[in-house]
């Protein structure tokens, strides 16, 4: 008996002596693995703790990640997925997803994987959306304002003192903001469309769609060219004349 006390003491010693050798060296223990495992959220976070990446259900999913905090986004329950968060914790993009046939027999379902410019929005979105039987896929590519000039936050705050004011001082104010390059724009954007016709439309700075490659379902190809007015100015299809 004594001698297994004995071994027992030693092998308790020998366990101390390891632990302790291993935090004041700092080696790392091996990585734990795992065949399969079911969460409803996973945080993944740089080793001071600051949040990097969270993947989520829907029912935990994080509100919007800005300069370490996070302001709340109650409207984003409804979709499972990942956000991306860049060095000083703010939202820089991510992948949300849902899909289920609602009680009038029809798929409501969508995907989109978007990275963000710093501080404001999406500039390159992968989107996939189907409702009310209406299916459209497509990548977009934006222009962003400057975020030292506006941020995300500061724009949405413009946009609701705008909202209060009358209907052409509003107008004006956002055509202000529009020439200063501070709200989003499209410039960029090629998918199919609701009636299932392939496309590829480029905008200019301010947004306005002057170049349009289509395609139709049936197999019309066409170049339509449009003035700033949103016009078609100039369409070759087949059937012009060189």
């Amino acid at each position: 008996m004594s001698r297994t006390r004995s071994f027992l003491a030693g092998m308790t010693a020998c366990a101390t002596f390891i632990a302790a050798v291993t935090l004041l060296t700092g080696a790392k223990a091996p990585p734990t693995k795992f065949e399969e495992i079911d969460v409803g959220r996973i945080n993944i976070r740089e080793p001071d703790g600051q949040l990097r990446m969270v993947i989520s259900n829907r029912e935990q999913f994080p509100g919007t990640p800005w300069k370490g905090a996070e302001q709340p986004r109650p409207d984003r329950r409804t979709m499972a997925g990942m956000l991306f968060i860049n060095d000083e914790g703010t939202e820089n993009g991510g992948l949300i997803q849902k899909g289920a046939i609602g009680a009038d027999g029809k798929v409501n379902a969508g995907l989109s994987l978007t990275f963000d410019r710093f501080r404001t929005d999406q500039v390159l979105q992968l989107l996939h959306a189907e409702q009310d039987g209406r299916v459209r896929t497509e990548i977009a590519i934006n222009d962003e304002a400057d975020p030292l000039k506006l941020d995300l936050p500061q724009r949405k705050e413009l946009l609701r003192e705008f909202s209060t004011l009358p209907t052409e001082e509003r107008r004006a104010e956002m055509a202000k903001l529009r020439a200063e390059g501070l709200l989003p724009q499209n410039r960029v954007r090629i998918g199919t469309t609701a009636d299932r016709a392939s496309a590829l439309q480029l905008s200019d700075a301010q947004g306005r769609p002057r170049l349009l490659l289509l395609v139709t379902a049936d197999g019309k190809p066409s170049i339509q060219m449009l003035d700033d007015k949103g016009k078609v100015a100039r369409t070759i299809s087949l059937d012009t004349a060189l």
